[in-house]
Protein backbone atom coordinates (compact mmCIF):
# COMPACT_ATOMS: atom_id res chain seq x y z
CA UNK A 1 0.00 0.00 0.00
CA UNK A 2 2.74 2.10 0.96
CA UNK A 3 4.36 1.83 -2.26
CA UNK A 4 1.21 2.29 -4.18
CA UNK A 5 0.70 5.36 -2.28
CA UNK A 6 4.05 6.50 -3.93
CA UNK A 7 3.31 5.73 -6.75
CA UNK A 8 -0.27 7.56 -6.51
CA UNK A 9 1.82 10.96 -5.61
CA UNK A 10 4.38 10.54 -8.36
CA UNK A 11 1.90 10.16 -10.41
CA UNK A 12 0.13 12.99 -9.60
CA UNK A 13 3.12 15.06 -9.13
CA UNK A 14 4.00 13.86 -12.84
CA UNK A 15 0.24 14.90 -13.83
CA UNK A 16 0.51 18.48 -12.28
CA UNK A 17 3.98 19.42 -13.92
CA UNK A 18 2.62 18.36 -17.54
CA UNK A 19 -0.74 20.72 -16.57
CA UNK A 20 1.89 23.66 -15.62
CA UNK A 21 4.13 22.82 -18.58
CA UNK A 22 1.44 23.06 -20.93
CA UNK A 23 -0.38 25.76 -19.16
CA UNK A 24 3.12 27.90 -19.59
CA UNK A 25 3.36 30.84 -21.93
CA UNK A 26 6.04 33.39 -22.34
CA UNK A 27 4.76 36.61 -24.10
CA UNK A 28 7.87 37.89 -25.26
CA UNK A 29 7.48 41.91 -25.49
CA UNK A 30 9.68 43.88 -27.44
CA UNK A 31 9.10 48.12 -27.35
CA UNK A 32 11.59 51.06 -27.67
CA UNK A 33 10.42 53.51 -24.61
CA UNK A 34 13.21 55.05 -23.34
CA UNK A 35 10.84 56.79 -20.66
CA UNK A 36 11.58 55.01 -17.22
CA UNK A 37 8.10 56.37 -15.38
CA UNK A 38 5.73 55.18 -18.64
CA UNK A 39 7.26 51.71 -18.23
CA UNK A 40 7.30 51.31 -14.67
CA UNK A 41 2.98 51.50 -15.64
CA UNK A 42 3.74 49.04 -18.35
CA UNK A 43 5.27 47.08 -16.29
CA UNK A 44 2.62 46.84 -13.45
CA UNK A 45 0.02 46.12 -16.21
CA UNK A 46 2.12 43.18 -17.27
CA UNK A 47 2.14 42.39 -13.51
CA UNK A 48 -1.36 42.44 -13.42
CA UNK A 49 -2.20 40.18 -16.73
CA UNK A 50 0.06 37.46 -15.04
CA UNK A 51 -1.86 37.59 -11.76
CA UNK A 52 -5.27 37.40 -13.58
CA UNK A 53 -4.10 34.96 -16.03
CA UNK A 54 -1.93 31.84 -14.32
CA UNK A 55 0.24 30.48 -16.51
CA UNK A 56 1.10 33.18 -18.72
CA UNK A 57 4.62 35.21 -18.19
CA UNK A 58 4.91 38.46 -20.36
CA UNK A 59 8.49 39.12 -20.95
CA UNK A 60 9.58 42.59 -21.82
CA UNK A 61 12.38 43.38 -23.78
CA UNK A 62 14.15 47.01 -24.88
CA UNK A 63 15.84 47.89 -28.11
CA UNK A 64 17.21 51.72 -28.40
CA UNK A 65 15.01 53.28 -31.15
CA UNK A 66 17.96 53.38 -33.86
CA UNK A 67 19.22 50.17 -33.00
CA UNK A 68 15.83 48.25 -33.24
CA UNK A 69 15.00 50.32 -36.56
CA UNK A 70 18.50 48.35 -37.77
CA UNK A 71 17.78 45.16 -36.51
CA UNK A 72 14.17 44.56 -36.50
CA UNK A 73 14.12 42.45 -40.51
CA UNK A 74 17.05 40.09 -38.41
CA UNK A 75 15.17 39.89 -35.03
CA UNK A 76 12.04 38.75 -37.43
CA UNK A 77 13.73 36.50 -39.44
CA UNK A 78 14.29 34.59 -35.90
CA UNK A 79 12.70 31.20 -34.57
CA UNK A 80 13.59 33.05 -31.25
CA UNK A 81 11.75 36.08 -32.60
CA UNK A 82 9.28 38.44 -29.83
CA UNK A 83 6.10 38.10 -30.13
CA UNK A 84 4.63 41.68 -29.59
CA UNK A 85 6.66 44.04 -31.79
CA UNK A 86 6.67 48.23 -31.83
CA UNK A 87 5.57 49.96 -34.74
CA UNK A 88 5.09 53.36 -36.75
CA UNK A 89 2.56 50.85 -39.19
CA UNK A 90 3.30 52.87 -42.91
CA UNK A 91 5.02 51.56 -45.46
CA UNK A 92 7.17 49.72 -43.00
CA UNK A 93 4.38 47.73 -41.77
CA UNK A 94 3.15 46.86 -45.41
CA UNK A 95 6.95 45.65 -45.85
CA UNK A 96 6.59 43.13 -43.00
CA UNK A 97 3.51 42.12 -44.43
CA UNK A 98 4.23 41.05 -47.54
CA UNK A 99 7.49 39.22 -46.05
CA UNK A 100 4.99 36.73 -43.96
CA UNK A 101 6.45 37.65 -40.87
CA UNK A 102 3.57 38.66 -38.74
CA UNK A 103 0.26 37.25 -38.19
CA UNK A 104 -3.62 37.99 -39.44
CA UNK A 105 -5.19 38.92 -35.83
CA UNK A 106 -8.61 40.16 -37.43
CA UNK A 107 -10.77 37.44 -36.61
CA UNK A 108 -9.14 37.80 -32.57
CA UNK A 109 -9.87 41.35 -32.59
CA UNK A 110 -13.40 41.72 -33.89
CA UNK A 111 -15.61 43.43 -31.61
CA UNK A 112 -12.85 45.00 -29.66
CA UNK A 113 -11.86 46.93 -32.31
CA UNK A 114 -14.57 48.74 -32.96
CA UNK A 115 -13.55 50.48 -29.45
CA UNK A 116 -10.56 52.25 -31.36
CA UNK A 117 -10.51 55.34 -33.51
CA UNK A 118 -11.09 54.56 -37.01
CA UNK A 119 -8.26 56.08 -38.20
CA UNK A 120 -6.20 54.52 -36.11
CA UNK A 121 -7.04 51.38 -36.58
CA UNK A 122 -6.46 51.67 -40.02
CA UNK A 123 -2.97 52.81 -39.72
CA UNK A 124 -2.73 48.85 -38.78
CA UNK A 125 -5.32 47.33 -41.45
CA UNK A 126 -3.78 46.33 -44.78
CA UNK A 127 -6.46 44.94 -47.24
CA UNK A 128 -9.86 44.60 -44.96
CA UNK A 129 -7.10 42.80 -42.37
CA UNK A 130 -5.54 43.93 -39.16
CA UNK A 131 -2.11 42.79 -38.22
CA UNK A 132 -1.84 44.89 -35.42
CA UNK A 133 -3.54 47.83 -32.62
CA UNK A 134 -2.60 51.23 -32.46
CA UNK A 135 -1.79 52.59 -28.74
CA UNK A 136 -0.72 56.34 -29.69
CA UNK A 137 -1.51 59.04 -31.96
CA UNK A 138 1.74 62.42 -31.85
CA UNK A 139 1.89 65.70 -33.21
CA UNK A 140 5.14 67.10 -34.58
CA UNK A 141 5.59 70.51 -33.50
CA UNK A 142 8.15 73.34 -32.24
CA UNK A 143 8.21 72.65 -28.26
CA UNK A 144 10.04 75.93 -26.86
CA UNK A 145 12.06 76.52 -23.90
CA UNK A 146 9.79 80.08 -22.41
CA UNK A 147 12.95 81.50 -20.47
CA UNK A 148 15.36 81.48 -23.20
CA UNK A 149 12.37 82.70 -26.09
CA UNK A 150 11.97 85.87 -23.10
CA UNK A 151 15.73 86.18 -23.11
CA UNK A 152 15.79 87.18 -26.43
CA UNK A 153 12.26 88.80 -26.77
CA UNK A 154 10.85 86.37 -29.10
CA UNK A 155 7.16 85.57 -28.40
CA UNK A 156 6.19 81.99 -29.51
CA UNK A 157 2.90 82.85 -30.14
CA UNK A 158 3.97 85.12 -32.70
CA UNK A 159 6.01 82.63 -35.49
CA UNK A 160 2.93 81.91 -37.49
CA UNK A 161 4.95 81.77 -40.89
CA UNK A 162 8.31 80.68 -42.53
CA UNK A 163 9.26 84.08 -42.45
CA UNK A 164 8.20 84.32 -38.99
CA UNK A 165 10.39 81.43 -37.53
CA UNK A 166 13.43 82.26 -39.82
CA UNK A 167 13.36 85.90 -37.56
CA UNK A 168 13.15 84.20 -34.54
CA UNK A 169 16.29 82.19 -35.32
CA UNK A 170 18.20 85.58 -36.13
CA UNK A 171 16.97 87.49 -33.14
CA UNK A 172 18.11 84.76 -31.01
CA UNK A 173 21.32 83.77 -32.32
CA UNK A 174 21.82 87.80 -32.03
CA UNK A 175 20.96 87.34 -28.05
CA UNK A 176 23.51 84.55 -28.02
CA UNK A 177 21.43 82.30 -27.63
CA UNK A 178 21.18 78.48 -29.46
CA UNK A 179 18.21 78.29 -31.70
CA UNK A 180 17.40 75.10 -32.53
CA UNK A 181 18.87 71.68 -31.34
CA UNK A 182 18.52 68.93 -33.41
CA UNK A 183 19.85 65.13 -33.55
CA UNK A 184 21.13 64.76 -37.00
CA UNK A 185 23.26 61.62 -36.80
CA UNK A 186 20.16 59.87 -36.92
CA UNK A 187 19.10 61.92 -39.58
CA UNK A 188 15.07 61.32 -39.41
CA UNK A 189 14.81 64.11 -36.84
CA UNK A 190 16.37 66.63 -39.83
CA UNK A 191 13.25 64.59 -41.67
CA UNK A 192 10.46 66.24 -40.36
CA UNK A 193 11.23 69.33 -41.60
CA UNK A 194 11.30 68.88 -44.88
CA UNK A 195 8.43 66.14 -44.20
CA UNK A 196 6.75 69.21 -42.89
CA UNK A 197 7.22 71.97 -45.30
CA UNK A 198 5.75 69.53 -48.22
CA UNK A 199 2.89 69.10 -45.79
CA UNK A 200 2.62 73.19 -46.07
CA UNK A 201 3.72 73.70 -49.31
CA UNK A 202 1.84 70.98 -51.14
CA UNK A 203 -0.89 69.20 -48.91
CA UNK A 204 -2.08 66.11 -49.15
CA UNK A 205 -3.36 67.06 -52.83
CA UNK A 206 0.78 66.72 -53.52
CA UNK A 207 1.75 63.75 -51.30
CA UNK A 208 -1.23 61.69 -53.32
CA UNK A 209 -0.01 63.01 -56.94
CA UNK A 210 3.49 62.10 -55.90
CA UNK A 211 2.98 58.54 -54.69
CA UNK A 212 0.84 57.90 -58.26
CA UNK A 213 3.94 59.79 -59.91
CA UNK A 214 2.27 62.89 -61.03
CA UNK A 215 3.47 66.44 -61.59
CA UNK A 216 6.71 64.68 -61.37
CA UNK A 217 6.17 62.92 -58.30
CA UNK A 218 8.60 63.41 -55.53
CA UNK A 219 11.33 65.48 -57.69
CA UNK A 220 7.90 67.71 -58.39
CA UNK A 221 7.57 71.34 -57.43
CA UNK A 222 6.63 70.81 -54.08
CA UNK A 223 8.78 69.25 -52.79
CA UNK A 224 12.02 70.91 -54.31
CA UNK A 225 10.33 73.86 -52.79
CA UNK A 226 10.19 71.95 -49.65
CA UNK A 227 14.27 71.72 -49.72
CA UNK A 228 14.84 75.60 -50.77
CA UNK A 229 13.44 76.00 -47.39
CA UNK A 230 14.97 74.07 -45.51
CA UNK A 231 18.16 75.24 -47.56
CA UNK A 232 16.66 79.32 -45.85
CA UNK A 233 17.15 77.66 -42.48
CA UNK A 234 19.93 75.66 -43.00
CA UNK A 235 21.55 78.64 -43.95
CA UNK A 236 21.18 80.58 -40.84
CA UNK A 237 23.27 77.85 -39.15
CA UNK A 238 20.71 77.56 -36.32
CA UNK A 239 21.82 74.48 -34.93
CA UNK A 240 24.19 73.70 -32.12
CA UNK A 241 27.28 72.78 -32.97
CA UNK A 242 27.97 69.73 -33.77
CA UNK A 243 24.45 68.84 -34.95
CA UNK A 244 25.45 66.45 -37.19
CA UNK A 245 27.10 64.33 -34.30
CA UNK A 246 24.56 64.45 -32.05
CA UNK A 247 22.37 61.47 -31.44
CA UNK A 248 18.21 62.37 -30.59
CA UNK A 249 18.53 61.01 -27.45
CA UNK A 250 21.47 63.60 -26.53
CA UNK A 251 19.51 66.45 -28.47
CA UNK A 252 16.46 65.81 -26.37
CA UNK A 253 18.53 65.74 -23.33
CA UNK A 254 20.41 69.07 -24.55
CA UNK A 255 16.97 70.80 -24.96
CA UNK A 256 16.09 69.17 -21.44
CA UNK A 257 18.89 70.87 -19.71
CA UNK A 258 17.95 74.38 -21.13
CA UNK A 259 20.69 74.56 -23.70
CA UNK A 260 18.48 75.70 -27.36
CA UNK A 261 15.63 77.53 -27.31
CA UNK A 262 13.31 74.95 -29.72
CA UNK A 263 13.15 71.65 -30.79
CA UNK A 264 11.14 70.11 -33.40
CA UNK A 265 10.06 66.97 -32.09
CA UNK A 266 7.47 64.30 -31.77
CA UNK A 267 4.90 65.73 -29.05
CA UNK A 268 6.08 62.57 -26.49
CA UNK A 269 9.19 64.68 -26.18
CA UNK A 270 7.70 66.78 -24.04
CA UNK A 271 7.74 64.11 -20.99
CA UNK A 272 11.32 62.68 -22.67
CA UNK A 273 13.18 65.70 -22.37
CA UNK A 274 12.75 65.05 -18.32
CA UNK A 275 14.23 61.38 -18.82
CA UNK A 276 17.00 62.30 -21.21
CA UNK A 277 18.45 65.70 -19.39
CA UNK A 278 21.69 65.35 -17.00
CA UNK A 279 19.64 65.92 -14.18
CA UNK A 280 16.96 63.57 -14.36
CA UNK A 281 14.58 66.94 -13.88
CA UNK A 282 14.53 68.96 -17.45
CA UNK A 283 12.57 71.50 -18.06
CA UNK A 284 8.99 71.80 -15.78
CA UNK A 285 5.92 72.81 -17.63
CA UNK A 286 6.18 76.45 -16.69
CA UNK A 287 8.88 76.50 -18.62
CA UNK A 288 7.62 74.74 -21.99
CA UNK A 289 5.46 76.65 -24.46
CA UNK A 290 4.53 74.63 -27.96
CA UNK A 291 4.22 76.41 -31.37
CA UNK A 292 2.60 74.22 -34.25
CA UNK A 293 4.79 73.83 -37.83
CA UNK A 294 4.28 77.31 -39.33
CA UNK A 295 2.00 78.03 -42.53
CA UNK A 296 4.02 78.86 -46.11
CA UNK A 297 3.13 81.99 -47.64
CA UNK A 298 0.95 80.38 -51.27
CA UNK A 299 1.39 77.01 -49.43
CA UNK A 300 -1.70 74.88 -50.17
CA UNK A 301 -1.79 72.92 -46.94
CA UNK A 302 -4.53 73.93 -44.92
CA UNK A 303 -2.92 75.02 -41.16
CA UNK A 304 -4.65 72.59 -39.32
CA UNK A 305 -2.80 69.72 -41.23
CA UNK A 306 -0.82 67.50 -38.93
CA UNK A 307 2.53 65.35 -39.06
CA UNK A 308 3.04 63.12 -36.86
CA UNK A 309 2.77 59.54 -35.68
CA UNK A 310 0.12 56.34 -35.16
CA UNK A 311 1.48 54.01 -33.02
CA UNK A 312 1.01 50.27 -32.00
CA UNK A 313 1.85 47.08 -31.96
CA UNK A 314 1.86 43.94 -34.26
CA UNK A 315 2.47 39.87 -33.56
CA UNK A 316 4.87 38.31 -35.22
CA UNK A 317 3.57 35.02 -37.27
CA UNK A 318 3.33 31.81 -35.05
CA UNK A 319 2.90 33.83 -31.85
CA UNK A 320 0.38 31.92 -29.04
CA UNK A 321 -3.04 33.26 -28.79
CA UNK A 322 -1.98 35.05 -25.44
CA UNK A 323 -0.04 37.40 -27.52
CA UNK A 324 -3.54 39.15 -28.92
CA UNK A 325 -4.96 38.49 -25.89
CA UNK A 326 -2.50 40.84 -23.71
CA UNK A 327 -2.37 43.36 -26.49
CA UNK A 328 -6.69 43.75 -25.94
CA UNK A 329 -5.60 44.05 -22.42
CA UNK A 330 -2.35 46.67 -23.15
CA UNK A 331 -4.74 48.55 -25.46
CA UNK A 332 -8.15 48.97 -23.54
CA UNK A 333 -9.98 51.96 -22.28
CA UNK A 334 -9.04 51.36 -18.30
CA UNK A 335 -5.05 51.24 -19.39
CA UNK A 336 -5.11 53.72 -21.99
CA UNK A 337 -7.38 55.69 -19.43
CA UNK A 338 -4.27 55.58 -17.12
CA UNK A 339 -1.09 56.49 -19.51
CA UNK A 340 -4.01 59.30 -20.98
CA UNK A 341 -4.04 60.67 -16.88
CA UNK A 342 0.02 60.37 -16.32
CA UNK A 343 -0.30 62.61 -19.72
CA UNK A 344 2.12 60.03 -21.38
CA UNK A 345 -0.10 59.31 -24.62
CA UNK A 346 -2.60 61.05 -26.58
CA UNK A 347 -5.27 57.54 -26.45
CA UNK A 348 -6.94 55.61 -29.21
CA UNK A 349 -9.66 54.44 -27.99
CA UNK A 350 -12.87 55.88 -27.68
CA UNK A 351 -13.57 57.72 -24.04
CA UNK A 352 -9.72 57.18 -22.62
CA UNK A 353 -8.96 60.39 -23.87
CA UNK A 354 -11.20 62.15 -20.68
CA UNK A 355 -7.90 60.90 -18.40
CA UNK A 356 -6.08 63.90 -19.90
CA UNK A 357 -5.43 66.19 -17.50
CA UNK A 358 -2.27 68.27 -18.27
CA UNK A 359 -3.07 71.49 -20.67
CA UNK A 360 -0.34 70.58 -23.21
CA UNK A 361 -1.66 67.27 -23.41
CA UNK A 362 -4.59 68.42 -24.25
CA UNK A 363 -3.67 71.08 -26.86
CA UNK A 364 -1.97 68.59 -28.81
CA UNK A 365 -5.45 66.25 -29.15
CA UNK A 366 -7.26 69.04 -29.82
CA UNK A 367 -5.28 69.83 -32.84
CA UNK A 368 -4.96 66.14 -34.04
CA UNK A 369 -9.18 66.37 -33.75
CA UNK A 370 -9.18 69.05 -36.00
CA UNK A 371 -6.86 68.20 -38.42
CA UNK A 372 -8.25 66.59 -41.57
CA UNK A 373 -4.81 65.42 -42.78
CA UNK A 374 -2.50 63.68 -40.48
CA UNK A 375 0.57 62.54 -42.66
CA UNK A 376 2.76 59.71 -41.03
CA UNK A 377 6.38 60.19 -40.80
CA UNK A 378 7.60 59.99 -44.85
CA UNK A 379 10.81 57.52 -43.60
CA UNK A 380 7.68 55.09 -42.48
CA UNK A 381 5.03 56.03 -44.94
CA UNK A 382 7.50 55.50 -47.84
CA UNK A 383 8.79 52.37 -46.26
CA UNK A 384 12.41 51.17 -45.60
CA UNK A 385 14.27 51.41 -48.63
CA UNK A 386 12.67 54.87 -49.87
CA UNK A 387 12.69 56.41 -46.28
CA UNK A 388 16.17 55.92 -45.57
CA UNK A 389 17.02 57.88 -48.53
CA UNK A 390 14.40 60.81 -46.99
CA UNK A 391 16.23 60.87 -44.24
CA UNK A 392 19.98 61.01 -45.98
CA UNK A 393 19.22 63.71 -48.07
CA UNK A 394 17.40 65.74 -45.62
CA UNK A 395 20.54 65.59 -43.30
CA UNK A 396 22.60 66.01 -46.54
CA UNK A 397 21.05 69.12 -47.29
CA UNK A 398 21.37 70.14 -43.73
CA UNK A 399 25.23 69.63 -43.88
CA UNK A 400 25.21 71.48 -47.31
CA UNK A 401 26.24 68.47 -49.58
CA UNK A 402 23.24 68.22 -51.80
CA UNK A 403 21.20 70.48 -53.14
CA UNK A 404 17.53 70.95 -52.69
CA UNK A 405 16.73 69.46 -56.18
CA UNK A 406 19.31 66.78 -56.45
CA UNK A 407 17.50 65.33 -52.63
CA UNK A 408 14.17 65.66 -54.69
CA UNK A 409 15.43 63.78 -57.64
CA UNK A 410 16.90 61.06 -55.51
CA UNK A 411 13.78 60.07 -53.84
CA UNK A 412 11.75 60.14 -56.97
CA UNK A 413 14.33 57.65 -58.05
CA UNK A 414 14.68 55.35 -55.13
CA UNK A 415 10.60 55.32 -54.81
CA UNK A 416 10.21 54.59 -58.74
CA UNK A 417 13.06 51.67 -57.83
CA UNK A 418 10.90 50.70 -55.43
CA UNK A 419 7.49 50.37 -56.48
Amino acid sequence: MRLLGKLGLAAAACLLWANSAAADTTVKWLHIEANPAQVKIWEEVARAYEASHPGTKIEMQFLENEAYKAKLPTILQSKDRPNIIYSWAGGVLKTQIEAGVLDDITDQVKGYSDSLTPAALAAFTANGRVYGLPTALSQVGFLCNKELMAKAKVDPAGIKSWDDLLAAVKTLKAAGVTPIVVGGADKWPLHFYWTHLAVRVGGKAAFDAALKGENGGFAGETFQKSGELFKQLVDLQPFQNGFLGFKNPQAVGYFGDGKAAMTLAISTVYHLQRALAADKVGLSEDKICWFDFPVVAGGKGAPTDTLGGITGWLITKGSPKEAVDFLKYFVSRDVQTRLAAGNFIIPVVQGADAGLNNAFMKLIAANLAKSNYHQNFYDQSLGPSVGRVVNDVTAEIAGGSMSPQDAAKAIEAAWKQGN
